[in-house]
């Protein structure tokens, strides 16, 4: 059996965790810059807020009911995910991260499973009681012997009581009689259209539906999709492929025109993308870095320019990246230019264990290699902004726009909650 473990409007409960004045209240979550609607709260969603939504266009209709908008923090979301990751790995080491909120769990190793299935749905609520308790997120858990089965049931049991177990036949057909074609896993747009003009509406339809057709008009991955409705297992819980690339880009909150502006942010963005190296032990082989104006403002000129080289030696090496990065910034900035974004790739990753030297190499590489053990060891502890490169700025004229940020309650000394509590004095 597997299980799905689905945080609930994830980014809204992680605020909610921390301010508990948000619970009950309509709450959305937006995008880089505050652009777009990217998370509701159930509330928001009973509003009729759809998902995407210009905060420009709905701006009245958020103040006329009383809706609380927060800008995007990604820092508090991503430690939050981690500490429900860490949470689910207690109850069996083989776990596969989905996403940000989402993670598959193998429940086949559990010993009553496979002896007493009725035990299920304990399990489950076992699962979501210790994870609310524990990080403060609500979280859905379909079980199921497929991840599309699990699929299914974990979006039941976000309309039900958070858990939802497809253990037999009955269970199977009772969950995917009415359940929407168009909400099925690896089922798109395009394809859900094809099946409801062919009077397919609903994922039992199509779970009958002969392999033949099913291969001729939804090709392999439909056969999979059809094969794993009738419990037939074909997809397996895949435990963490290592990236074949790292890339930052962020559009700045106010057109940049100055060089070191850029080069601040740019350093920026090297430096969470060697970190991410470090953390899955790669090097990477080349760099490349580009600059880019705003192409929806067509009043101003426009300027788009990207250059990539190969590393003399591959490398995760911050200070080594952001030397060179700052080399090829130098070559394909032009003045006189709004520049709205710089972004950063490194790609032709390879494992450190690999790595080739090169013969003529000045850098100490085992001092190197020390020095961002200490570097990221300092930060783990005391927060990202306690150690950083001069080259990153002291300022952020480059920053996102985030008018309506939360603090960064779990990962800077400076925001952690604090709490006051008054005693009564008892007079004689």
């Amino acid at each position: 059996m597997i299980a799905l473990v689905d945080c609930n409007n994830f980014y809204v409960s992680c605020e909610r965790v921390f301010n508990p004045k948000l619970e009950k209240r309509p709450v959305v979550v937006l995008s880089n810059n505050d652009g777009c609607i990217v998370a509701r709260s159930e509330e928001a969603k009973a509003l009729g807020i759809p998902m995407g939504a210009p905060l420009f266009q709905y701006k009245d209709f958020l103040d006329k009911h009383n809706v609380i908008a927060l800008s995007s923090n990604y820092t508090l979301y991503g430690d939050m995910s981690e500490r429900v990751m860490n949470t689910l790995a207690e109850f069996t080491p083989n776990i596969e991260i989905y996403s940000i909120d989402e993670a598959f769990l193998d429940l086949s190793n559990i010993a009553f499973v496979s002896k007493n299935p009725d035990r299920l749905f304990e399990y489950g609520v076992e699962i979501r009681s210790k994870v609310l308790k524990w990080t403060g997120i609500p979280v859905s858990i379909g079980i199921a012997p497929t991840k599309v089965l699990a699929k299914v049931a974990s979006k039941k049991a976000k309309k039900s009581n958070g858990v939802w177990v497809i253990a037999s036949e009955k269970d199977r057909v009772n969950a995917l009689s009415d359940f929407p074609v168009e909400d099925l896993w690896g089922i798109g747009r395009a394809y859900s259209n094809f099946l409801k003009r062919r009077k397919i509406n609903t994922a039992l339809e199509l779970s009958r539906m002969p392999e033949s057709w099913v291969r001729k008009h939804l090709t392999v991955q439909g056969v999979r999709i059809v094969k794993e409705l009738n419990g037939e297992k074909c997809l397996d819980i895949e435990q963490p492929i290592p990236r074949k690339s790292v890339g930052s880009q962020k559009s700045f909150g106010e057109p940049q025109t100055d060089f070191f502006v850029l080069f601040n942010a740019l350093a920026s963005y090297i430096d969470e993308c060697a970190v991410k190296l470090r953390n899955q032990n790669s090097v990477a082989n080349i760099l490349g870095i580009f600059v880019a104006t705003n192409p929806f403002n067509k009043s101003e000129p426009q300027y788009f320019k990207s250059r990539f080289i190969r590393l003399p030696v591959p490398t995760n090496f911050t200070g080594e990246l952001i030397r060179f990065g700052y080399i090829i910034l130098k070559d394909i900035f032009k003045e006189g230019y709004r520049y709205k974004r710089v972004g950063v790739l490194l790609t032709g990753l390879d494992s450190v264990n690999k790595l080739q030297y090169n013969l003529f190499d000045k850098l100490n590489r085992e001092k190197a290699i020390k020095l961002m053990e200490v570097y990221d060891s300092i930060r783990k502890k005391y927060g990202k902004e306690i150690l950083k490169f001069s080259a990153q700025g002291i300022g952020k004229e480059w920053k996102m726009k985030q008018e309506h940020l939360s603090d960064k309650f779990t990962t800077d000394w400076d925001s952690i909650l604090t709490i006051n509590i008054q005693s009564k004095q008892k007079h004689s």
